[in-house]
């Protein structure tokens, strides 16, 4: 889940559970809480090593062993603070429960990607990844942020009419902004679906005027609402995904497809748009679903190339070893290009509408003729973060 989205999510819960007992401050925890895990991008930035997403991101930051660790020492930092510049602050147990809550919240929005995210670590570094939520979900973006800007429109009278003038505009701008993002990614939506979400957003900025009834509902309340609308919202999210996986399980069934791994990935924009992938023994199936299409999905099957001396070479380095614990869905590429043995491992868990270029965490291995390693790195236009990782040359029989 994208950083912003986290912290408008920790301060949904925040003003809708604690701060009328607890001020300012604990909508501050809060928030500050829900974006706390993704300081592991800190360490992530400064290592040289180009797996470092693989391997620092998502780790101990988002683990529920540390979470109370972090929540006391973010709560004992608070307080100090606090303290110093002549700040009321709630208490410090009362503190790290919100910090908690805020914490836990990041961790769980996080596991229901597809990234994967290691809960449990040190204890374990196994990433639990249910699948249910795209990394970045604007109708879940829009849920958490509607009652925090409807409470504010309503705060008084005065300038309820000005402020949700301006809000209908700004959110107006912002899907139409986000057809158009998601065209260019791919991702398309038919045109009326923006205006209806318009349509539905200045409805909920309008509406509360009528009788003035707006005006008596808190801020608290407005907040406990839109988490309840979440809620249900990730319910929905998790029933269609089931719906997704049955039917590639029903597509493997009917095909007699040896199963090495099978899931149903989202997709944006809606919750009814799904990628079906299938590991097998001998490559990847992959398929897009509507779900309000009855029709079984087509299948596209990606195969892996033959056995050969190079992808074992591959095998054996310590960062491939790594970058396969993360993948879920890879497929094994061996080809010749510009005189050099190339070992592509490019991971289908993240779909992409754009064939010709690589899919996204595609990691490529370049030999010479004699097995040295020549390169290696994530492929530039596949994940959009480094350039491929000089190496220097090996022996053929060093598997390092």
């Amino acid at each position: 889940m994208d950083p912003i989205t986290h912290g408008i999510t920790g301060a949904l819960l925040g003003k809708g559970l604690f701060s009328e007992r607890h001020g300012r401050m604990a909508t501050f925890a809060a928030t500050l809480g829900s974006v706390f895990p993704d300081v592991d991008v800190v360490q992530e930035a400064f290592a040289r090593d180009p797996l470092a997403i693989v391997k620092y991101h998502r780790g101990v930051t988002h683990s529920f062993v540390c979470l109370p660790i972090f929540a006391g020492l973010l709560a004992w930092l608070t307080r100090w603070i606090a303290r110093r510049t002549g700040h009321e602050s709630p208490s410090w147990a009362m503190l790290t429960v919100i910090y908690g809550v805020g914490i836990a919240s990041h961790i769980i929005l996080d596991a229901m990607t597809s990234f994967g995210t290691r809960i449990w670590d040190p204890l374990s570094q196994q990433r639990v990844a249910w699948d249910v939520l795209f990394i970045i979900d604007f109708t879940l973006t829009s849920i958490v942020l509607l009652p925090q800007v409807i409470a504010w429109i309503y705060r008084g009278r005065q300038k309820s009419l000005r402020r949700a003038i301006w809000m209908s505009l700004i959110f107006t701008l912002a899907a139409f902004t986000v057809w158009e993002v998601t065209r260019a990614a791919g991702f398309p939506f038919h045109l009326w679906i923006a205006f209806l979400a318009s349509a539905v957003m200045a409805a909920a900025f309008f509406l509360p005027s009528l009788r003035g009834w707006g005006f008596s509902v808190t801020r608290a309340r407005w907040c406990q609402g839109g988490a309840v609308v979440l809620l249900a919202y990730l319910l929905a999210c998790a029933a269609a995904h089931h719906a997704a996986l049955l039917r590639i399980a029903n597509f493997a069934s009917a095909n007699h497809i040896f199963v090495d791994r099978m899931g149903a990935i989202p997709l944006p924009p809606s919750l009814l748009e799904w990628g079906g992938v299938i590991r097998s023994i001998d490559g990847v199936y992959q398929a897009h679903m509507d779900l309000r299409d009855a029709k079984p999905p087509e299948i596209q099957f990606v195969s892996d190339s033959p056995p050969d001396a190079f992808i074992a070479r591959a095998m054996r380095l310590p960062e491939v070893r790594l970058y396969w614990r993360f993948a879920r869905f890879p497929v094994i590429r061996s080809s010749f290009e510009d005189g050099h043995h190339v070992v592509d491992f490019a991971e289908h868990r993240f779909v992409t509408r754009h064939r010709e270029s690589p899919q996204p965490f595609t990691y490529r291995v370049v030999f010479d003729a004699a097995g040295n390693v020549l390169a290696q790195g994530w492929r530039s236009n596949g994940m959009l973060r480094r350039e491929m990782k000089q190496k220097e040359p090996r022996a053929a029989g060093d598997p390092r």
